[in-house]
């Protein structure tokens, strides 16, 4: 198995536990928040979409994307993490989501392993040293926000997942 291989695994199963997390979740479901200070999924959804997106492109510029509806950036930003506002529904952000991730795969999929080794820059560069660890980081944070999303499963009364 060579190395894009590995990391495509990775990113196609944190991109499928997304769904099995929120298919028994409503559009008012996924803006509960599971404490008082906590993101709600229906932000964190966005957060994880937008981040994707603006976090691959500005390791990897020729990484192609499709268009986010004007503002979604905004509305994601962490300045409106406590806003119960202006959020899309569970379908829109499953639909959008899946779409971003084939492009993130798609655009895996245009490398060489030796790019992999490439030195990511800025701020992510100290947590992902190497565009490789870079699209690892990005299937971990898709799973570091799954898990917050059993917290608010397990408030609703919603069956355990794992």
């Amino acid at each position: 198995m060579q190395g894009k291989e590995a990391i495509k695994i990775a990113l196609v199963s944190t991109q499928n536990l997304v769904p099995m997390y929120l298919n028994d979740l409503s559009d008012a479901d996924i803006l509960v928040r599971p404490a008082p200070s906590a993101n709600h999924i229906a932000w964190q959804m966005g957060h994880l979409i937008q981040a994707e997106v603006s976090l691959l492109q500005g390791q990897l510029p020729i990484a192609v994307y499709p268009e986010l509806p004007a503002g979604y950036k905004e509305l994601h930003h962490a300045k409106n993490a406590g806003s119960d506002e202006g959020f899309g529904t569970k379908a829109d952000y499953l639909n959008t989501f899946t779409k971003v991730r084939e492009a993130t795969i798609a655009n895996l999929a245009k490398l060489t392993d030796a790019d992999l080794d490439k030195p990511t820059t800025g701020t992510m560069a100290p947590f992902a040293p190497t565009l490789g660890a870079f699209f690892i980081l990005l299937a971990n944070h898709t799973m570091m926000h799954a898990g917050q999303f059993t917290v608010v499963r397990r408030k609703l009364g919603k069956p355990v997942m794992f």
